[in-house]
Formats: structure tokens, C-alpha cells, sequence
């Protein structure tokens, strides 16, 4: 899954795709190198100035357009916590919708539901944008999971069925370094939950607080979270730097023998006596 930010404040990128052009010209770049998602955000989770419905609209509905008429094989999600946005860019051509408040809306789940769109379903505390008090949890990962698993409920009884849910348990989200590294490190509890699960860890602040580096040099930090992620069990990795990402996943995938490797010519001709 590739990031694509149509925003002028996002952590990573400093608003490099605000652009209409950029946005929809980086997507389907991602695309040709290898990218099977695009994940378009218009609002960062970050604090930050406030930016209205209908600006957050504009912002994401023109690209979904744009990608889905481009590209339509492409799966498109676009990244936001308000049900309005989330009901035109499924009718823009959105296949999923991210939610990093985990159906915080209470209109959300009714939206996706009635649309046959997935649905992400991330973990956090309280809403966006907002300055939030320390992260405190006396589990970070039971708690993380007991609330994943009472919003998929929450999902299913709106009527999105379990097929169409999957989990994310938002590293870095309302949690500091050593919650986001305990998260990784048990993983494999939230795995267990009947849900595909995404990661997004990608440039976060655990990883350069980690490893020491600051934004714009955690690529080899992110990776190694990444690939540890898949290891316990995630199955969509959402990413910025798409081909060092994909390169990455596949030398994963071959590891683990889901993958045949791409050829095979290393020690496999006849040894000739010369």
C-alpha cells in the first residue's frame, strides 16, 4: 500500500503531492513500481490546523477520480475519519476506506456498509488532530486488541460483513516508542483476530527514536519493521518508498516460500571438465 498525501502538512513528504498532478502522477508511479494499493489522505492524524468536510473532499475525491478512471485495477483507499468524506469517495471509486479513529463516526459504519466498500479499522485515542495527554496503557497490546475486536463487532452489527473488515493496530497512534515496540513485538496476538491485518509503519517516530535518525533517513529502520511485521503475521504494509518497500516484501515472500524467485541460474548448470 503506497501513501499518497494530498496535503500540505503531512509528516513525511512536507506537502511534495498537495499538487492535483503530483497526488495522481505519485499514485500511479507506485503503481508501476509495484504498488497493488494507493492510500490517499487528505487531512493528516497529526495536530494541526483544522480542515473543514468540504475541503477535505475536495482535496481527496478529485484524485480517487482521477487514479480509478487511470488505473482500474488499482485498489484506491482514501485515509479519513468523518463519514461524509468516506460516502463521495466511494462514489468517486474508492474500494476502501481507512479509518484511523476505528469507526469514531458513528456514522461511518452505516456509510460503509450500505456502499460494499472494506473498511480499515485502526486503533487510536480520541479524535485527530488534536494535543493528546501522555499515552498511558497498562497493556498496550491487550487494549489494543480488545478494542479492535469491539469495533469489528460495532462493524458487523452496522451490517459490513466480516469480509470486508480489515485491522491496523496504528503504531505510533496515541502511544509512544516503547507501545509501538511492544505492539511489533506481539504482534502475533493481533493477528490472531479474524481480519486481515495492516501495518503502517513507515518513517514513524518509533523508528527513528529507535535507531536514532531523523525524518528522511529511517528507510533501512523501516524496512526491518516492516519485514518484522510480516513475520508475525501482517499482510498489508503501508509504505512510502514503494520500490525499496516491494523489493523488500518479495525477498520476504520468497523466504518464507510464498513466492518463486523471480529466475534461478545460481549453481544450477553442469559442471564441466575442462
Amino acid at each position: 500500500m503506497a501513501v499518497i498525501n494530498r496535503t500540505p502538512d503531512s509528516f513525511h513528504d512536507k506537502g511534495a503531492t498537495f499538487a492535483l498532478d503530483r497526488a495522481v502522477g505519485s499514485a500511479l508511479r507506485a503503481a508501476d513500481l509495484g504498488a497493488d494499493w494507493v492510500d490517499i489522505g487528505g487531512v493528516p492524524f497529526g495536530r494541526g490546523p483544522a480542515v473543514s468536510t468540504a475541503e477535505e473532499i475536495d482535496r481527496v475525491v478529485p484524485v480517487v477520480e482521477a487514479i480509478t478512471a487511470a488505473r482500474p485495477d488499482l485498489v484506491v483507499s482514501v485515509d479519513t475519519n468523518r463519514a461524509d468524506v468516506a460516502a463521495q469517495a466511494i462514489v468517486a471509486g474508492a474500494a476502501v476506506i481507512n479509518d484511523t479513529s476505528g469507526l469514531g463516526d458513528e456514522r461511518m459504519a452505516a456509510v460503509i456498509a450500505v456502499s460494499g466498500a472494506h473498511v480499515v479499522i485502526t486503533h487510536s485515542v480520541g479524535p485527530p488532530r488534536v494535543e493528546k495527554p501522555p499515552a498511558r496503557y497498562d497493556d498496550v497490546v491487550a487494549e489494543v486488541r480488545a478494542f479492535l475486536s469491539d469495533r469489528m463487532a460495532r462493524a458487523r452489527a452496522a451490517g459490513i460483513p466480516q469480509e470486508r473488515l480489515i485491522i491496523d493496530p496504528g503504531h505510533d497512534l496515541d502511544k509512544n516508542t516503547l507501545h509501538s515496540l511492544e505492539l511489533t513485538r506481539r504482534l502475533d496476538e493481533i493477528a490472531s483476530l479474524d481480519a486481515p491485518l495492516l501495518v503502517a509503519v513507515s518513517n514513524k517516530d518509533f523508528v527513528g527514536e529507535s535507531i536514532d535518525r531523523p525524518r528522511g533517513e529511517r528507510l533501512p529502520g523501516s524496512l526491518a519493521a516492516m519485514t518484522a511485521c510480516i513475520l508475525a503475521g501482517a499482510r498489508i504494509v503501508r509504505m512510502h518508498d514503494v520500490a525499496e518497500a516491494v523489493d523488500a516484501v518479495r525477498m520476504t515472500e520468497a523466504i518464507l516460500g510464498w513466492r518463486a524467485p523471480a529466475r534461478l541460474e545460481h549453481n544450477t548448470h553442469p559442471t564441466r571438465n575442462v
